[in-house]
């Protein structure tokens, strides 16, 4: 009796057998609203389940899972999948397991990056296993065809969900997945809104702040001292997200009452808050996702949707007061680095125009220089575009450096932070003193009032006059110096600080484009110095120096 053996298999059985000791496996599991799907996590748990099982058949070590719930295929930015990647680059594993090439993603370029170049660089197989891809076998010739069918697949649900919608939108149905702070999802109708008996109070607060004119940073220290639980821990403790703020990983026990600046901004402009529905507040495009945020007028706002936690007159009032707070240019646009460029040599604000060529540019410059003249001080030109470019670079590269060794930076960073706090220390000193001669002054000019008054040589008029602005004076000074001897009271954190900041700047490795919330949240100033030669050439130098610890809405030196 003769048995025909395929020598092939058998070779491949044996690889397989010698091999499957040396393999450390990665099981990545994703799952999206475009696979149409309920029960999201048991579906994730389906996936884990089937994989694990797969690995414990062909004796692989399962040394990490990695999953992305709700996120889709063709966002190739997914948290689960970048800590995969890295695992991968650090040679912690050297085999994934999906469990088709769907999961992997739906992009066509960059899933075939991974599967061309990414893997076979870092000695990586990979198997789809519904799909039969293995890399270390010579039948992978439709993984290519696989890639172009899931994109396609895609890109069609995307159209069909984004019509959805646009439609959804203009009958002012609410969308979103969690229901904005402060309100609760209907249990009847998941489109429809109710007011949170719970945390509609934080919001009225912090209305209540703006209404009074105070800015973000004014109303997340209240928020903090009045120990306000943030968005975040509300949505755990409910069981909506299991998302934690950078403060709270880094607190759990503080962070939970620390609120980012963007978080009351967002809420402060949201329609919702009076009613309506403001939906499409995205630019997007296909395979990209969302482009940015569009201007408030190209919104899609219905309004008397749900009962208003704010009344309308009162949102309207609070977004006066918002947009007084910005710094129009003369064009009647916002100058995106408004409040944060100066002269470093008289150190005043450089202000945006337009130059008068035939093909203007935006250019900033010294307003002292635009108002007295060069004999006060130079222009101090500096054009928009490269000062964007320029910001921008650098930005990138101390995100860069912070992935690469965040200890080196966090080093360099508490020598400087030091040497800036000795200078911030001196010069709230000196201004201490100064406020203390000037209140014993105005003690000695108080008691003379007096005198005079009683003696007969001022009126009680003129009295009444010069004590109620000796006394003004003197709660200013007052204030000021009680706000000035605690910052000096208070010693700086300074490796806590430079710590924060490393872990902050990361979030910005891949940022395309400049906002004002992402400037003023990492940096403090730009100042711009100088120097002409004596034959006339000017010599521009620019200095960035970014926030190493959350800036007080007003300083504390005058």
């Amino acid at each position: 009796m003769w048995v025909t053996v395929n020598m092939d298999d058998m070779r491949f059985s044996d690889i397989e057998m010698a091999l499957a000791s040396g393999y450390r496996a990665a099981l990545y599991c994703r799952l999206s609203k475009d696979d149409d799907q309920e029960m999201e996590s048991a579906s994730i748990a389906n996936q884990r389940a089937m994989l694990q099982q797969y690995c414990a058949k062909n004796g692989w070590e399962v040394v990490a899972v990695y999953q992305d719930d709700g996120y889709t295929g063709l966002n190739m930015d997914r948290p689960g999948l970048k800590k995969m990647l890295h695992a991968i680059e650090k040679g912690i594993v050297n085999l994934v397991i999906t469990k088709d090439l769907s999961r992997l993603g739906r992009n066509y370029l960059e899933t075939g990056r991974l599967m061309e170049d990414f893997f076979p660089r870092h000695g990586v197989r990979y198997i789809a296993m519904n799909d039969g891809i293995d890399t270390l076998r010579e039948n992978n010739e439709i993984a290519p065809f696989k890639n172009i069918l899931n994109e396609m697949y895609s890109r069609d649900i995307s159209k069909k969900v984004h019509a959805s919608y646009h439609l959804k939108a203009t009958k002012g149905d609410f969308t979103g997945c969690v229901a904005p702070f402060g309100y609760v999802k209907d249990p009847a109708n998941k489109n429809h809104l109710l007011i949170d008996p719970e945390t509609a109070p934080i919001v009225r607060l912090i209305f209540g702040y703006a209404l009074e004119g105070h800015g973000p940073n004014y109303i997340r220290r209240k928020l903090e001292e009045a120990k306000a639980h943030c968005p975040t821990w509300w949505n755990r403790q409910r069981g909506i997200r299991n998302t934690f703020t950078r403060w709270e990983l880094v607190d759990p026990e503080k962070g939970r009452f620390i609120w980012d600046f963007s978080v009351i901004k967002d809420i402060l402009r949201n329609p919702v808050y009076k009613g309506a529905i403001a939906s499409q507040r995205c630019n997007y495009r296909f395979k990209v996702g969302t482009l940015g945020e569009k201007k408030p007028d190209e919104w899609i706002v219905v309004e008397g949707m749900h009962e208003p936690i704010i009344s309308p007159e009162d949102f309207e009032t609070v977004q006066s007061k918002v947009r007084s707070r910005q710094r129009p240019r003369g064009d009647g646009n916002f100058s995106l680095f408004a409040g944060l460029i100066r002269c470093g040599e008289c150190g005043k604000a450089l202000t945006i125009r337009k130059t008068n060529a035939k093909r203007p540019i935006d250019i900033y410059a010294c307003v002292t220089y635009n108002r007295y003249g060069k004999g006060h001080c130079t222009q101090h030109r500096v054009e928009y575009d490269a000062l964007y470019q320029q910001v921008l670079e650098k930005i990138r590269e101390c995100a860069a450096a912070a992935l690469g060794n965040g200890e080196a930076v966090m080093e360099r960073l508490s020598t400087a932070c030091q040497s800036e706090e000795r200078q911030q220390s001196e010069a709230i000193a000196r201004q201490v003193a100064k406020d203390e001669e000037r209140a014993s002054v105005l003690e000695r000019m108080v008691m003379k009032l007096y005198e005079d008054m009683i003696s007969g040589r001022i009126t009680e008029q003129n009295f009444d006059l010069m004590m109620k602005r000796a006394q003004d004076e003197q709660e200013e000074l007052k204030g000021r110096l009680d706000k000035n001897r605690r910052l000096m009271a208070n010693k700086a954190e300074v490796q806590e600080n430079s710590r924060r900041w490393v872990e902050t700047i990361r979030e910005y490795a891949d940022i395309q484009e400049l906002d004002a919330v992402t400037l003023h949240r990492l940096i403090r100033e730009i100042v711009v110095h100088e120097a002409i030669d004596q034959d006339g050439t000017r010599h521009v130098d620019v200095e960035i120096h970014f926030n190493l610890k959350p800036m007080p809405e007003e300083s504390g030196i005058a």
